[in-house]
C-alpha cells in the first residue's frame, strides 16, 4: 500500500477530516490533501507526528518499504511487537522484549539464545538447528556487533 492510501485510511479510520488532521500535525488542509492524492509526502518531522498520532511506525506510514527485524534477536518486527521510547515514539530497531524503558534485556548472547530456543522449537524447528541458526545470525545484528 502506498503512503497516500495509508494516510487516507488512517485519517478516515480515526474519524478525522482533512482539516482536523492538519491542525493536529500543524500543516494546512491543502498539505493533507496533497499527501492523500500522492502529489507530495509528509516531511520527516511530520511523519514523526503522524506516527505518534496514529500509533504506527514511520515504516508503516511509508508503506513498509523495508522488512524490519529486531537488531538484538532477529525477530521480524511489526508495529505491535516494536519497542517504544519513553516519549511514545517507535524504536524501529528492537522488539519490545529485547528493549524497553530505554534498557536492553540481554547482555549475554547465550541467555538470549536459551530464551529463544523453546519458542523456535514450539514453531517446529529442531533444537540443534535452531541453536546453530541463532549462533550464526546474532553476531550480524547491530546490537551484538556494537557489543564486540
Amino acid at each position: 500500500m502506498e503512503t497516500k492510501d495509508i494516510l487516507l485510511e488512517l485519517r478516515t479510520k480515526n474519524n478525522l477530516s482533512q482539516e482536523e488532521l492538519a491542525e493536529k500535525v500543524m500543516v494546512t488542509r491543502q498539505a493533507v490533501s496533497r499527501w492523500e492524492t500522492g502529489e507530495t509526502t509528509p516531511n520527516t518531522e511530520t511523519l514523526k507526528l503522524l506516527s505518534k498520532l496514529f500509533d504506527v511506525s514511520i515504516n508503516t506510514l511509508l508503506g513498509s518499504p523495508r522488512q524490519l527485524v529486531c537488531q538484538c534477536c532477529g525477530m521480524p518486527l511489526q508495529d505491535s511487537l516494536m519497542s517504544k521510547e519513553k516519549d511514545g515514539s517507535f524504536n524501529e530497531d528492537y522488539c519490545q522484549w529485547c528493549y524497553h524503558d530505554e534498557k536492553f534485556t540481554y547482555d549475554n548472547m547465550d541467555d538470549l539464545i536459551n530464551t529463544c530456543i523453546p519458542h523456535m522449537v514450539a514453531q517446529g524447528f529442531p533444537e540443534d538447528q535452531a541453536r546453530t541458526y541463532m549462533r550464526g545470525m546474532l553476531p550480524n545484528l547491530k546490537y551484538w556487533k556494537e557489543k564486540q
